[in-house]
């Protein structure tokens, strides 16, 4: 082992490293040596970067009031320009660097700008003072142009350095503003082009932002080769704001509320002021786009947090004004599970994570966000209760969701691996495309072996229940898991519940319950559709749930028959549809077990001639459906007793 004590030793190293090894790097050479630490990288993303750098800078003209339209444009040679009408970069003579003007300052040296004391932007997306200067560093070549008090003047730079000073070119008179036209440097980017693609949804998604500016998009069209949905030109203004930009991106998405909840407020002490727009999916992804002075911020920030505590604490305090109790188990998942939303704030001096700005770390940014959305929010709930209803019911329906996952994690599992078991009782049909089959539950053996001879082997499959299945509404967890009716159902149709729920295993396109045209069978019906609407909503959402519709009567008068559904059918019929006062024979099926399989395959179940009634729970009503089921099928025996209470006059008295 070497004596790194020893002073020989010492005296030779000490010897080897001294001041001339000590490297000063000036100007913006450490930008050029190490550009991840400016921009993250020299991947697309940070080319991309340079571009919504130069982009921040027009927009924080226009934010502040002093430009109206930016002008963007991608030229060939990967060489873009951005221009706008504001007040332009001063030119005068800085005083700290006298023989340097304001414009070369700020493009030669780090941490320069207007953006620091919040005097000349009260708010800005460039707050380091670095933007600018590391696009100048690392670009091939920068061309600056400047309009201000009718003259125009002009400065070239490469990689970094001018060319030459900065000089009048002549007088202007209809023009003011800041014209930059770059081109990354291919030493630092290689071979990596701008995406025409990419650049027109940032202008689109800058002219979404701030509803006051007019961004001017223009491409060569040679460059627009794999971009068909790219436009050569366009010019993109949305006076309706984030709530243009959450329609857009929508499209024909199926939502809980009819339209978004959108709106903008200042913000408390004049710190500011932030604009929203939120929905709610009915299935799909959901997602938070959020911003800080135009400037995305992909990992969320205390902003989102602020955004997400006022929409919690709102409903909640909705859900105790309307006595549901069961508002309080509702959190923060349950409330963005399926939001689709979009947050701009904007505010002085805010604080980021990195020179990237991908999350804003302001710690008032929580508490003035909140405090901002949470009256609104509030308001907006009390100014449609309906409306409020039903976005509650559909979070509390995500909660129960969430908890249920939580469950079948604390249960044991069966092997993923095992082999698809199916239900003894089950008679399946033989066609593969589950979009062509349909599967009959039904109650009972009796009732399974009519139907078993009445169906269509090919595209029918036949499942017999046993009795009147569990009332999932009042039953608990364990029951239900323990329920082998129930466990039979969910093996049969494939999809599985809870966190293992995939519609696209469902084994069969259509879910049909057929039962006796009595009250008894009423009642089976009813607690079935009670645990599909519980248990697998997606599959009545997505219109998989109908009911049988077979006849209580038939009515024979000589050779002609037809069917009635029930006693008021059977009084229309006997007047419509025979002859008067010939004898009509009536007879009253006793069940579909009684029923002979052709006259059940006739009137019930063959596609050509059946009836069949499509189970739906349509999103607008989501809070109705779930206080008529609680109120019908519940724990609480009161509710049902008040549910009669209400209707027993409507009851009419007939004969059986």
């Amino acid at each position: 082992m070497p004596d790194l004590f020893s002073p020989a030793r010492a005296g030779r190293d000490e010897a080897a490293y001294s001041a001339k090894d000590i490297e000063v790097l000036e100007g913006l050479e450490p930008v050029r040596r190490r550009p991840g630490m400016y921009i993250g990288g020299t991947d697309d993303a940070a080319l991309h970067h340079l571009a919504a750098e130069i982009l921040d800078n027009a927009m924080d003209e226009a934010v502040a009031g002093h430009a109206s339209f930016i002008e963007v444009t991608l030229e060939p040679g990967n060489v873009l320009s951005v221009r706008d009408n504001g007040r332009g970069i001063p030119v005068d003579p800085h005083p700290k660097f006298k023989n340097l003007s304001a414009l070369e300052v700020i493009l030669t040296t780090l941490h320069s700008g207007g953006k620091f004391g919040g005097k000349v932007y009260a708010t800005s997306g460039g707050l380091h003072g670095v933007g600018s200067s590391v696009v100048n560093a690392l670009s091939e070549f920068l061309e600056v142009e400047v309009a201000r008090e009718r003259v125009l003047w002009k400065q070239r730079y490469e990689r970094g350095k001018p060319k030459a000073k900065l000089r009048n070119g002549g007088a202007v008179q209809n023009r003011r503003g800041t014209f930059i036209r770059f081109k990354p440097d291919p030493e630092i980017f290689g071979e990596l082009r701008f995406n025409p693609a990419r650049l027109y949804r940032l202008c689109r998604s800058k002219a979404y932002l701030y509803r006051g500016v007019q961004i001017r998009w223009a491409c060569d069209p040679a460059l627009l080769k794999g971009h068909p949905d790219t436009p050569a030109e366009a010019v993109l203004h949305f006076p309706g704001g984030l709530r243009d930009s959450l329609q857009a991106e929508l499209g024909d998405s199926a939502l809980v509320l009819k339209e978004p909840w959108a709106g903008e407020g200042d913000l408390t002490g004049g710190a500011g002021r932030v604009e929203w727009a939120v929905a709610w999916l009915e299935g799909g992804e959901g997602f938070l786009h959020s911003y800080c002075n135009t400037v995305p911020t992909p990992l969320g920030g205390t902003h989102e947090t602020g955004f997400r505590a006022a929409l919690l604490k709102g409903l909640r305090a909705w859900g105790e004004h309307r006595g549901n109790r069961r508002a309080a188990i509702i959190t923060a998942e349950d409330v963005q599970a399926s939001l689709a939303g979009k947050l701009s704030l904007f505010m002085r001096d805010p604080h980021f994570q990195g020179q990237t700005k991908e999350k804003l770390t302001s710690s008032e940014a929580s508490r003035l966000v909140e405090s901002a959305l949470r009256d609104r929010f509030d308001h907006w709930l009390g100014g449609d209760p309906a409306q409020a209803d039903n976005l509650l019911a559909y979070v509390i329906e995500r909660a129960e969701e969430r908890l249920r996952r939580r469950e079948a994690r604390d249960t044991p599992r069966k092997s993923a691996t095992r082999r698809l078991r199916l239900p003894g009782k089950l008679a399946d049909c033989t066609r593969e495309n589950a979009a062509e089959t349909e599967i009959f539950l039904v109650e009972g053996d009796s009732a399974g072996g009519s139907a078993k001879q009445a169906r269509s082997r090919e595209t029918q499959a036949v499942l017999p229940l046993r009795g009147k299945i569990l009332n999932v509404a009042s039953a608990s967890a364990d029951k239900l898991r323990q329920n082998q009716e129930l466990k039979d159902l969910i093996e049969a149709l494939g999809c599985g519940v809870g966190e293992r729920f995939d519609r696209s295993k469902l084994r069969y396109g259509r879910v049909i319950i057929m039962t006796d045209a009595d009250v008894d069978g009423a009642h089976i019906a009813s607690l079935l559709m009670t645990f599909f609407y519980r248990e697998l909503p997606e599959l009545v959402r997505h219109g998989h749930l109908y009911l049988a519709q077979p006849p209580l009567y038939r009515l024979t008068q000589g050779a002609k028959t037809v069917y009635a559904m029930d006693d008021a059918d059977r009084e229309r019929q006997m007047k419509q549809s025979f002859k008067p006062g010939a004898k009509i024979e009536v007879s009253r099926f006793k069940g579909l077990g009684e029923m002979p399989p052709a006259i059940l395959r006739d009137t019930t179940m063959d596609p050509a001639r059946r009836t069949l009634l499509k189970v739906v729970a349509p999103p607008e009503e989501r809070a109705q459906t779930n206080q008529l089921v609680e109120s019908l099928m519940g724990r609480k025996p009161e509710l049902r007793f008040q549910f009669i209470q209400e209707r027993a006059r409507t009851v009419e008295e007939v004969d059986v």
